[in-house]
Order: structure tokens, then C-alpha cells, then sequence
């Protein structure tokens, strides 16, 4: 079994910062793809960032410049940190990551959290 927890969500004000956060546990033999999507209400769920394990990144055109994926391989777990946040962030956010949990395995599977609420608001 493998768990994604989220954490960091929150209400800030339009210019302010968050950091996410999401640890991955249970039975994991490596991690390859690390990343965000978000939801906003009556939109479909979109690709906000990922960070692949050789080190590359890829954002949103959206986010580009004022949100930063990171990762720390030891601890599983991966972070957003959002600055000059507006309004139009404003969504739930998911944690994903690819998985592999036994060395058998042939591919990665991809276990999503339960999503964080970013609320943008003055």
C-alpha cells in the first residue's frame, strides 16, 4: 500500500505565499515522476508542475516563474512553494507520484493524494 499525504494548503491573500508539501509511505522500491495538478471549481484538473528523478522539471505556463517544485529523494516527499499568488489559484490541490513498490514491478503506477484547498482571497 502506498499513501500520499498533502499538506500546507490554506487562505492567503493575493500576493502572498504558500508551500505544499507531500510525503509518499508504505511500500515503495522507487519513485520516478513527482507532482501537482489542481482543480478549480467546474474545471477540469490541470497540470500544475512535475519533477522527474533525473532532475528535470516542467510547469504550467500559468505558474511559470512564481511556483517552484522541489523534492527530497531520502524523505519521499515533494514540495510547491507558490509566491505571488492570485485569485485564479485558487483550487484543490493533488499530489501525485509514479511508483514502483517492488522490484518485480515492469512499470510505474500512479497514486494520487486526496487533495489540499488553496484559497486565493482578500
Amino acid at each position: 500500500q502506498v499513501q500520499l499525504a498533502e499538506s500546507g494548503g490554506g487562505l492567503v491573500q493575493p500576493g502572498g505565499s504558500l508551500r505544499l508539501s507531500c510525503e509518499a509511505s508504505g511500500t515503495i522500491f522507487s519513485i520516478n515522476v513527482m507532482g501537482w495538478y489542481r482543480q478549480a471549481p467546474g474545471k477540469q484538473r490541470e497540470l500544475v508542475a512535475i519533477s522527474i528523478s533525473g532532475g528535470s522539471t516542467n510547469y504550467a505556463g500559468s505558474v511559470k516563474g512564481r511556483f517552484t517544485i522541489s523534492r527530497d529523494n531520502a524523505k519521499n516527499t515533494v514540495y510547491l512553494q507558490m509566491n505571488s499568488l492570485k485569485p485564479e489559484d485558487t483550487a484543490v490541490y493533488y499530489c501525485t507520484a509514479d511508483i514502483r513498490t517492488r522490484s518485480s514491478d515492469s512499470h510505474y503506477f500512479r497514486y494520487w493524494g486526496q487533495g489540499t484547498q488553496v484559497t486565493v482571497s482578500s
